[in-house]
């Protein structure tokens, strides 16, 4: 009898936020499921990994969760680390994070602790794929997703991902009959224009709290922001080599050595 396949879940938003219990139900039925993901929220942590202090990784059992499941005091990409080295007894065959409650869609990938993790599993080699849904709300309903979910997850489980690729799942806040279907993307050219909240403590101490709009600058029909305005499910495949690859000829043309 086959093995059934090895499933690694993380997160960014802790292990107890509803989108990772919505992610494991899911994982369930398709193999056997192991999860490490942070104790606490680490949204926008991005690539970050713990240098400077001690990492726990602690045993813990959450409702119908899979026998094997962990609380770790350290990142996203932390998590997917110390599951691969010290906690999983093989190589799993795919890893997911998610569902991130919010998008993780255009410039939202770069700071993203959801995508982060999926990087880092793709980094070593795994088939790897993070999902959000765009809705910020702990009472966020994820069952119009489950089904996508699932669907994605098996089709990378029998096709496989090229090596440096990860996929990049951003699902629209709408019902199931609402959403339209998948759209198969690219990254749409965004940015946020960020303000700082400026206030004082009693003892007269500046301190700030980020502020920001986000701003989409692409106007195509191919975009990630484009099918989930339309509410489609985008999906972007993300590579995790960041050379500018059509600017290293030019590049070669400057005096450098001069």
């Amino acid at each position: 009898m086959a093995k059934k396949p090895l499933i690694l879940v993380t997160n960014d938003d802790g292990v107890n936020a509803p989108g990772i219990r919505a992610l494991i139900a899911v994982m369930n039925t398709i193999g056997d499921v192991v999860v490490v993901a942070p104790d606490s929220p680490q949204s926008g942590m991005g690539h970050a990994i713990t240098l400077y202090s001690t990492l726990f990784a602690d045993p813990v059992k959450i409702d119908n969760g899979p026998q094997k499941e962990y609380s770790c005091s350290g990142t996203p990409a932390d998590c997917v680390k110390i599951a691969i080295r010290e906690i999983l007894d093989r190589t799993p065959d795919l890893c997911v994070s998610g569902i991130n409650h919010g998008s993780n869609s255009a410039i939202n990938v770069i700071y993203s602790g959801t995508m982060s993790a999926a990087i880092e599993a793709g980094i070593e080699g795994i088939p790897a794929i993070g999902f959000s849904l765009l809705d910020y709300s702990n009472n966020a309903n994820f069952e119009p997703a489950k089904p996508f979910v699932k669907t994605i997850a098996q089709q990378v489980i029998k096709h496989g991902l090229p090596e440096g690729i990860v996929l990049n799942v951003n699902i629209p806040n709408v019902n199931y009959k609402s959403i339209k279907g998948i759209k198969i993307s690219r990254q749409a050219r965004s940015n946020w224009v960020e303000e700082f909240d400026k206030r004082q403590t009693p003892q007269g101490k500046n301190y700030y709290w980020l502020t920001g709009k986000f701003v989409n600058l692409d106007e195509g029909k191919d975009t990630d922001e484009w099918a989930l305005e339309n509410n489609y499910i985008s999906v972007v495949p993300v590579q995790f080599d960041l050379t500018a690859h059509k600017f290293i000829n030019e590049l070669k043309t400057w005096n450098l050595n001069d």
